[in-house]
């Protein structure tokens, strides 16, 4: 169970760290967002690090109810699914205020394979390329680990251009990709 004062910290956190990036905010930043003090401050977090790990955990938990969604709504039908989680990517990735993905950004950040932060990055990658796996297993394709490799990849690149495109761009450009890897056309277009 979560306090109302670790949520704030939270939440002071998230805002910060996605805004300038985890090393440029400091503790006694977040601690000023949230208008407390030290002594409460790591009453929540041990440590700096321990805060950046629970605000990619966060991150990863809206990730994940996003990509449930689409699949629930895809009912089983892998275009379909494709198909809102395009939206979803384009709509995020050009949306004000898009500073990248938070993984990437963190990994980026935190190159040191060991430490907890880029554990927390490996863990929803390892969950996302999990449930790309899962999700085209139904097309019976020979490497279904292979095209959630490259299905990562190609939400990476959407991820990417999101600074530089429109939505409706990387939208389509990231369901024309991921048809082309795990091999179907477009049925709208059919």
């Amino acid at each position: 169970m979560t306090s109302p004062m670790r949520e704030r910290l939270l939440e002071a956190a998230s805002e910060l760290f996605y805004a300038h990036g985890l090393r440029a905010v400091s503790v006694d930043k977040v601690i000023e967002r949230a208008a407390t003090t030290k002594v409460t401050f790591y009453r929540h977090f041990k440590s700096k690090d321990e805060l950046v790990v629970a605000y990619l955990e966060r991150r990863a938990a809206l990730e994940r109810d996003g990509i449930g969604a689409a699949i629930k709504h895809g009912e089983g039908d892998v275009a379909a699914t494709l198909r809102v989680i395009s939206g979803a990517i384009g709509t995020i990735a050009c949306a004000p205020g898009f500073r990248g993905c938070p993984f990437i950004n963190a990994a980026a950040e935190y190159p040191d394979p060991g430490s907890p932060v880029r554990k927390a990055v490996e863990a929803h990658r390892r969950w996302n390329r999990t449930t790309f796996e899962q999700l085209v297993a139904p097309l019976g394709l020979p490497d279904p680990a292979a095209v959630a490799d490259d299905l990562m990849l190609v939400r990476d690149g959407a991820m990417v251009a999101g600074y530089l495109d429109q939505p409706a761009t990387v939208a389509a450009s990231f369901l024309r990709s991921s048809q082309a890897v795990i091999g179907i056309g477009d049925p709208a277009r059919s």
